[in-house]
C-alpha cells in the first residue's frame, strides 16, 4: 500500500505527473476510486447469472463459478491482490471499510440470489459463508499459504464443493 501514490499511478497509466491528484485530490479519493473501478469490473467478470427458475443444476453453477474464481485467479490477478491489499487497508481506514462493506453486500447479495433460486435453505446465511470461503480460497491460491496453488481440476472440484454446501 507504501507504494500506491498518485505520482505511482501516473507513471503506470502514463499520464503527465499531477494529473491523477487533479481528479483525486487525497490518497483516500484514490483509494475510493481504485476500489470503485475494481467492483466494476469484478461486476463485469460475474456478468449476467442465468435464471435457475428453482432448480438446480449443480455442474452449470460450478462452471458458472469456476469461470470467474479462475479469471480473478490469472487475467484479473493483480486486481484480485489489490482488493485484499485494500480489504487489509480497510481494517485502518474506516471510511474505506465502509465502501468494502458497500460494495461487498452487493456480491453477497447476487451469490444470495443466486444459491436461493437454486433452493438453497437460508440464502443469506450459505451466501456469506460462501463468498467468505470463496476469498479463503483464493487468498491461499494467489499467496501459495495453507494448500497453495490449485491447478485448474482441483479448483473446480472446490469450487463444486463448496456449491454443494451452500446448497444443502
Amino acid at each position: 500500500m507504501r507504494g500506491f501514490t498518485h505520482r505511482a499511478v501516473d507513471r503506470t497509466a502514463e499520464l503527465a505527473e499531477g494529473s491523477t491528484s487533479y481528479y483525486f485530490r487525497t490518497r483516500e479519493a484514490l483509494l475510493f476510486a481504485a476500489l470503485a473501478r475494481m467492483a466494476e469490473l469484478d461486476t463485469l467478470d460475474i456478468g449476467d447469472v442465468p435464471d435457475l427458475g428453482g432448480s438446480v443444476d449443480l455442474e452449470m453453477l460450478t462452471n458458472l463459478l469456476f469461470a470467474v474464481v479462475l479469471g480473478w485467479l490469472t487475467e484479473g490477478r493483480e486486481r484480485t491482490l489489490a482488493r485484499y491489499e485494500l480489504t487489509l487497508e480497510s481494517t485502518r481506514r474506516p471510511a474505506l471499510r465502509t465502501r468494502m462493506i458497500t460494495y461487498g453486500a452487493t456480491f453477497r447479495l447476487l451469490a444470495e440470489q443466486t444459491i436461493a433460486a437454486a433452493g438453497a435453505t437460508e440464502p443469506k446465511r450459505r451466501a456469506g459463508t460462501l463468498v467468505a470461503h470463496l476469498d479463503g480460497l483464493m487468498l491461499h491460491h494467489l499467496t501459495r499459504v495453507g494448500p497453495g496453488e490449485l491447478d485448474e481440476a482441483d479448483l473446480r472440484a472446490a469450487c463444486r464443493d463448496l456449491l454443494v454446501l451452500a446448497l444443502t
